[in-house]
């Protein structure tokens, strides 16, 4: 999003609770420093009058806390800020970044996360109804692959992480030979949040989209990026 010409967007917000180098030396980039994601008050909200959309994609992995904080990670926070940015626009699109795997019957080879950002799925796409500025979309990547971006290494903090993500110097090109259709490429998917969330807000058409077209599966995430 922020290679995105200042000629095509007006502005970008970026709320969070840490710097963001990358957007360094980007003009149209205003960096909001928020610490509780779970409230919105009016001077915050003031500050993004004018606001358009959002990409949701704040997320931690399910082994690095305990469930109930994960939840609210996951379910609290972006139906609180969903519901606070619908009073920016009368067609305000609201694009959560959730899991290819997210399903509300979970089998037994479903992965962790899956009921959870099920849960948070539904609730957000259900908000119009009491929040009917609200255009919400749900976008479930795969394996999310930043080998096409490098240099995106460099700006991604030193954390924990669990060991599946430790893996993915070895296991990703094994995953792109074998399953490349699982894969989200981090251009690809960049490119594809940002037609939605700059889009008119209408039912989203084809292969790979499911909910009414408002959810749309990895597949179908690179169907819309020509993959």
């Amino acid at each position: 999003m922020l290679s995105i010409p200042p000629a095509q967007i007006g502005r970008i917000s970026i709320l969070t609770r840490n710097p963001v180098p990358m957007a360094e030396g980007h003009p149209h980039v205003t960096v909001i420093t928020h610490s509780d994601f779970g409230s919105y008050p009016q001077e915050l909200l003031d500050q993004l009058k004018g606001a358009e959309g959002c990409v949701w994609a704040v997320g931690t992995p399910i082994s690095m806390v305990d469930r109930d904080e994960y939840v609210r990670i996951t379910v609290d926070y972006p139906v609180a800020a969903a519901k606070a940015f619908s009073t920016l626009s009368d067609n305000f699109k609201f694009v959560y970044v959730s899991g290819e795997g997210a399903t509300d019957k979970p089998g037994p080879f479903s992965p962790p996360f899956a009921p959870i950002k099920a849960q948070a799925e539904s609730a957000l796409l259900s908000l119009p109804s009491t929040h009917p500025s609200l255009r919400p979309f749900v976008l479930r990547p795969g394996f999310v692959d930043a080998s096409p971006q490098p240099t995106l290494a460099s700006f991604i903090p030193a954390r924990p992480q669990p060991l599946l993500k430790k893996l993915i110097p070895v296991l990703g090109p094994v995953y792109r030979t074998l399953y490349p259709g699982g894969t989200a490429p981090t251009t690809a998917l960049g490119r594809v949040l940002c037609e939605v969330v700059m889009g008119d807000g209408g039912r989203i058409e084809g292969d790979g989209v499911e909910g009414d077209g408002r959810i749309v599966r990895n597949w179908g995430m690179r169907r819309l990026a020509g993959l």
